[in-house]
C-alpha cells in the first residue's frame, strides 16, 4: 500500500471545533530548572499547563547527553514514553536499563529515584493527571502506595484485531498500558500504524490525546505531516482520518477517557 495520503479518505474524515494540533516544529521551548544552566532539560507542553493547579499535562523534555540528575522526588505521578535517545529512571543506586525509543515507565509520587540519558538526541513524553509538575529534594519523600514500572521497548506486549476491540485491520496493532477502558474512564494504549496504512480514528468518550512517538503521520485533509513530538486531540465523539506516512512503522501514544477505535 502507498504511503501517501489518500485525499478522498482523508477527506471523509473531518476535525471538530475541539481539536488541538500541535505541530513538533512549533512547541516552545524551556528551561525545566534555569538554576542549572545549560546542564537543565528543556521542556515544551503539549497540553494542559505544568505549572498550573490540578490541569491535566503532557509534555516533552530534552535532555543533554550525559544528564544525570540528582536523586529527587516529585509531587504527582506519571507515565513516561522514549521518543527518542536512550533515558534511565530507577532508585539511585540501581544499575542502569537504558530505555530506547518505545519505551514505558512510571514514576510515583514521592518516590526517590534518578533520572538520566545519553545519546545525540533524548526525548521522552511525560503524562501527568494533575500540575503542577515540581521537583522536590529527597527530604520530602514519601511512599504513595504505588510502584514504579520500567517496560523496555522490546518487552512492549502488541496485541492485533482478533484480541482487541480497539483495533480493526492487519496494520495496526494496540498495546494496553495503563487505566480502564470503560466508559469515560481513563486509559493509556500505544498504537502502532504499519507504513502506508489509513485508518479511521473514532473515539465515543470525553477526550483524546494522541501524541506521535515515531514516524510521521497524515491527518485528515491536512497537507501537513505529523512528525515525532507533535501532538493531536480532541474532546468528545468525533471521528478522524489518520495514516502512516513513514517508510517504517508510526507509534502514537494516546491517552483516552472513554473508549476508541481504530479501523484500517
Amino acid at each position: 500500500m502507498s504511503a501517501s495520503c489518500d485525499a478522498n479518505f482523508l477527506n471523509t474524515m473531518r476535525e471538530e471545533p475541539d481539536t488541538q494540533l500541535v505541530l513538533a516544529s512549533e512547541l516552545q521551548w524551556e528551561k525545566l530548572n534555569p538554576a542549572r544552566g545549560d546542564g537543565s532539560p528543556d521542556v515544551a507542553t503539549l497540553w494542559g499547563d505544568r505549572k498550573g493547579s490540578k490541569v491535566p499535562t503532557g509534555f516533552l523534555v530534552n535532555f543533554v547527553d550525559g544528564f544525570r540528575s540528582p536523586p529527587h522526588i516529585h509531587n504527582v505521578s506519571y507515565k513516561g514514553v522514549v521518543i527518542s535517545g536512550l533515558v534511565h529512571n530507577d532508585d539511585p543506586d540501581a544499575e542502569n536499563m537504558w530505555m530506547p525509543a518505545g519505551s514505558f515507565w512510571t514514576q510515583p509520587k514521592g518516590e526517590v529515584h534518578i533520572t538520566a540519558a545519553k545519546g545525540k538526541t533524548n526525548i521522552a513524553f511525560i503524562d501527568i493527571e494533575s500540575a503542577p509538575y515540581l521537583v522536590m529534594p529527597t527530604e520530602k519523600a514519601f511512599d504513595s502506595g504505588e510502584r514504579p514500572v520500567n517496560v523496555d521497548a522490546s518487552n512492549i506486549v502488541w496485541i492485533d484485531s482478533d484480541d482487541s476491540s480497539l483495533i480493526d485491520g492487519n496494520g495496526v496493532e494496540v498495546a494496553y498500558l495503563w487505566g480502564k477502558f470503560g466508559s469515560n474512564q481513563k486509559n493509556g494504549t500505544l498504537i502502532k500504524l504499519a507504513s502506508g496504512t489509513r485508518a479511521k480514528l473514532s473515539s465515543s468518550g470525553k477526550s483524546l490525546k494522541l501524541v506521535v512517538i515515531s514516524g510521521k503521520a497524515g491527518l485528515n485533509s491536512s497537507t501537513k505531516t505529523l512528525p515525532s513530538g507533535s501532538y493531536f486531540g480532541f474532546k468528545g465523539q468525533s471521528k478522524h482520518g489518520i495514516s502512516c506516512e513513514s517508510k517504517g512503522d508510526c507509534l502514537f501514544y494516546i491517552n483516552s477517557e472513554g473508549t476508541y477505535k481504530f479501523k484500517e
